[in-house]
């Protein structure tokens, strides 16, 4: 990911919490925020120090970036998203993680259209 599609600033990420609808499953939260100027998504990653050590937050957020990567042509461009990391996500690898988003964005309604 790019240093354009990530959300870093907290401004950004309250501004997602505040005006954006979540949407969740047992192992990702995800707030979705229409952003009509922009022409390409932007994602912000949150992993607790609850989820685990930081070997494997980083674990996941790696899974979290590359099922973004490979669901790049489904998702909608002008969007803002910000995935939270449960407890149960520090469990499964990345298929089921991928798998685990996609479920989530399909309860979101963001994906453009439907994949395998």
């Amino acid at each position: 990911m790019n240093k354009r599609q990530r959300i870093k600033k907290d401004e950004e990420f309250q501004t997602v919490f505040k005006n954006g609808k979540s949407f969740a499953n047992r192992q990702f939260v995800v707030y979705c925020y229409r952003k009509e100027s922009q022409d390409t998504f932007r994602i912000g990653l949150s992993v607790s120090k609850k989820v685990g050590n930081a070997v494997t937050r980083n674990r996941i957020k790696r899974y979290i970036r590359q099922a973004f990567l490979e669901m790049n042509e489904s998702l909608q461009n002008n969007m803002d998203y910000v995935i939270i990391a449960r407890h149960q996500a520090a469990k499964i690898d990345f298929h089921e993680t991928k798998k685990s988003l996609q479920h989530v964005l399909r309860i979101a309604r963001v994906l453009k259209k439907e994949f395998k």
